[in-house]
């Protein structure tokens, strides 16, 4: 973070000094939540969680070189002391992102938000210094976090918004307030705490509705090939740019192929210039994604050629998303279980149906959370899909929502030893231990709260016969 004295801080935040000598001190290091994070110059921020209360730390991070804590409570120690916590984070983000000046780039979506901010980060720090969300840490904790971790040399912000409701993504619009705003897509994640696709294009639309006026800069990126984030251009009076693969796009893709790996390569067409890019990334869902990063980074004046370079050498900086890994024997895992909602498990199987071909294929699939009354029609529709691309093997672990799967693919016609449904991950590790053979592409995906990448952990974990640790 940029230095800031406990005064200004406490000023900023609406907070009390408790136990500090000199106010005048600066933090000059990060702003963490986790105590193992501290260093010295941090300050230390007490969230009070389920079964963790950061208060019970100050001493221990103060020790270790923390110059104060944010904190509910006087804790002894050095501490700006706040009615709420998390407002106080969000207002000392707001503080920090103004006295930045840097251009500050939001983006959401359904699906593919974290490897879409992480090509555009990519792309951007080519130009100038970037920082960007880690992982997909979203929310109203972890987007002020990432703010408030540029420094003084930082030019672009880039900001991952993630919502479960209504109101969402304004509010953290409003902590971070964006240049530009990018809206990828508008699907069925978290269907079920939203209701339907319309409440879901009415909160991410919330983002163009913050962007300033063109004659201000703004610029809202929409994707032209999604009719709810289309329509979005009525919502903002910022400069509209559209990306697709649409004729009426302003940045699209022509020639799309895969190459015979499953990587995607177009020709990239730009108001200032085409070139050709070939991605590292696997599976035909990267085109949007990059299209999306390079109108973003064309807005921002990069030419046609420096975005496909930097496309085309782009990788995956966020862990269990489409990571593609041979073992030594020659079977290919693909481990995507980050996460998994309707569209992104469609994405990946047709990802895996490009991989596989002349190749032994497994789907290791599991439950999509949040879905709510739709649960059980996209289940069911994710285990027909494996069958119509000729998916080798169905392998769906777990309760109800897995049974839904196998019967899916069951009813699509996939008979006799096609699919199987097994209770956990345990049980699909040994199944696939006792069934690989060389050259086969295994795809392991499901929601984060299955931990199916403890499947694809323990089958890279090559000549070792540990179980699977229970979640």
């Amino acid at each position: 973070m940029i230095a800031l004295s406990l005064a200004e801080i406490a000023a900023v935040v609406g907070g009390q000094t408790h136990d500090i000598p000199d106010p005048s001190v600066e933090v000059t290091g990060p702003v963490v939540r986790d105590s193992r994070e501290v260093v010295p110059g941090a300050l230390f921020v007490a969230f009070v969680g389920e079964r963790v209360d950061g208060h019970d730390y100050a001493a221990q991070v103060v020790g270790a070189g923390a110059v104060a804590v944010l904190a509910a409570r006087p804790v002894g120690v050095p501490a700006i002391v706040v009615d709420d916590v998390q407002t106080a984070l969000g207002a000392l983000a707001r503080h920090v992102v103004h006295k930045l000046g840097a251009t500050l780039v939001a983006l959401t979506g359904s699906a593919g938000k974290t490897s879409t901010k992480d090509l555009i980060a990519q792309v951007l720090r080519r130009r100038a210094p970037t920082v960007f969300t880690p992982g997909s840490l979203n929310n109203e904790i972890g987007l002020p976090l990432t703010a408030l971790s540029a420094t003084g040399e930082t030019k672009f912000l880039v900001l991952e918004m993630g919502a479960r409701g209504i109101g969402h993504i304004r509010y953290l619009a409003d902590l971070t307030p964006p240049k530009i705003g990018l809206v990828l897509n508008v699907g069925t994640a978290h269907i079920g705490e939203f209701g339907g696709r319309e409440q879901i294009a009415q909160a991410k639309g919330e983002l163009v509705e913050s962007l300033p006026p063109a004659s201000a800069g703004g610029a809202a990126i929409l994707n032209a090939d999604d009719p709810l984030v289309r329509a979005m251009a009525s919502r903002t009076k910022a400069k509209v740019v559209f990306f697709g693969e649409s004729g009426e796009a302003d940045v699209r893709a022509e020639n799309v192929r895969l190459t015979d790996s499953g990587q995607p390569a177009f020709s990239l067409h730009t108001p200032s210039g085409c070139s050709d890019v070939t991605m590292r990334l696997y599976g035909e869902h990267h085109v949007s994604n990059a299209l999306a990063a390079a109108a973003v980074a064309h807005e921002l004046g990069m030419s046609a050629e420096e975005i496909a370079t930097a496309l085309s050498e782009a990788g995956s900086l966020s862990h269990w998303r489409m990571e593609v890994t041979e073992r030594p024997d020659g079977v290919t895992i693909v481990n995507d279980a980050y996460n998994a909602n309707p569209e992104s498990m469609r994405a990946a199987l047709r990802a895996l149906a490009a991989m596989g071909k002349g190749r032994r294929t497994w789907a290791v699939l599991g439950k999509m959370a949040e879905l709510g009354d739709e649960a059980l029609a996209e289940h069911d529709a994710v285990g027909r899909l494996a069958v119509r691309l000729n998916v080798g093997k169905l392998v769906a672990v777990g309760g109800r929502e897995a049974a839904w799967l196998q019967l899916g693919a069951y009813n699509e016609g996939s008979w006799g030893e096609e699919s199987v449904h097994v209770s956990d991950a345990q049980a699909a590790v040994d199944l696939l231990r006792s069934e690989l053979r060389p050259g086969d592409v295994v795809l392991v995906k499901a929601s984060r709260s299955v931990g199916l990448e403890s499947v694809a952990q323990a089958l890279l974990a090559t000549g070792t016969e540990g179980e699977v640790a229970a979640r």
